[in-house]
């Protein structure tokens, strides 16, 4: 049997020992040239544009953020470039203006502006109704909108709330791919939401029309004039109520709605399907198919349908 010396087992256990501290410890030896930074910049940390006064012009495409409430005299913000997303981050944006004829909007869309993302945040007015329908105040006149005579391209505007502005709420362009969603308005003197597909939203006390669109899906809308409290094409689970006014109207076809007037039709459609209309003085519910479907009123016609399928 071979043994190794002990002066052969100390060169052999040197030998094995250096090479495992050369290997947990690499080259000693500092690279050439200054350090490189490790650290992220800020805009690598957060890629987006910070607000935090008004009014303020958005001139440039990319993402941009409230960091406190805003106060305003006329627009408060102005988008002039498309591909643009807005994030209020759960702030307000307020108005000074003393007469909300003048009062401009809160967000406004320039011409030629697309491809605009606006959420989560509220626009407040302090614009008042007085009890017959005329409405006045301090405030903006509009809430979120186009510039006159626009049509605004690709828009989607979600979790807002606006309230207090003398005209309309949130006006976008119909049939232009415009998108609300999950946004609430209330005390306007013209319409609260117009867009072309207006998704799980409520406008309330609205002086006009409550809401306007190409389809409305899981909406209440309320008009305390003669407009309508809900129009659009297709209508489905959706409530809409008038005073003077249809209280909702879908030229194409209304599923699962309910519609209340107390001087016009409750509600109309092209066709009709497990809905409910009631009126006070006028027809309750007025389709050409109508299919399980309830029509009353209190002194007029409860239904009036050109196809009657199991409603009453």
């Amino acid at each position: 049997m071979k043994t190794i010396s002990k002066l052969g087992a100390l060169i052999l256990f040197s030998t094995i020992n250096s090479q495992l501290l050369t290997f947990a410890q690499g080259s000693l030896t500092p690279p050439a040239g200054a350090p490189a930074p490790v650290m992220k910049s800020l805009s690598q940390v957060e890629p987006r544009t910070p607000i935090s006064s008004a009014p303020f012009i958005i001139s440039q495409p990319g993402s941009y953020y409230l960091t406190t409430n805003l106060t305003s005299s006329f627009h408060a913000i102005r988008i002039a470039a498309s591909d643009v997303t807005l994030d209020l981050g759960g702030w307000t944006i307020f108005s000074s203006a003393t007469n909300a004829t003048y009062g401009g909007t809160a967000i406004l869309l320039d011409s030629g502006v697309n491809d605009v993302n606006i959420s989560n945040g509220n626009i407040k007015g302090s614009v008042t109704n007085n009890a017959n329908n005329v409405f006045s105040g301090p405030g903006f006149s509009f809430g979120i909108g186009n510039t006159v005579n626009w049509t605004a391209e690709s828009v989607r505007v979600s979790n807002v709330s606006v309230s207090g502005v003398l005209y309309s709420g949130i006006s976008l362009s119909k049939g232009a791919s415009t998108l609300v969603e999950s946004c609430t308005v209330r005390r306007c003197g013209s319409y609260g939401i117009t867009a072309s597909t207006i998704n799980n939203s409520l406008a309330t006390g609205c002086g006009g029309g409550g809401i306007s669109g190409d389809q409305v899906f899981n909406c209440h809308g309320e008009a305390l004039g003669s407009s309508h409290g809900i129009n659009a094409e297709v209508v489905q689970n959706s409530r809409g109520s008038s005073s003077s006014g249809v209280g909702l109207y879908a030229s194409s076809s209304a599923t699962n709605c309910r519609g209340v007037s107390n001087s016009h039709v409750g509600l109309y459609a092209g066709t009709a399907a497990f809905c409910r209309g009631q009126s006070s003085t006028s027809v309750g519910l007025s389709a050409g198919i109508a299919t399980s479907c309830l029509g009353t009123s209190t002194s007029g016609v409860g239904l009036s349908v050109s196809h009657n399928l199991n409603s009453f």
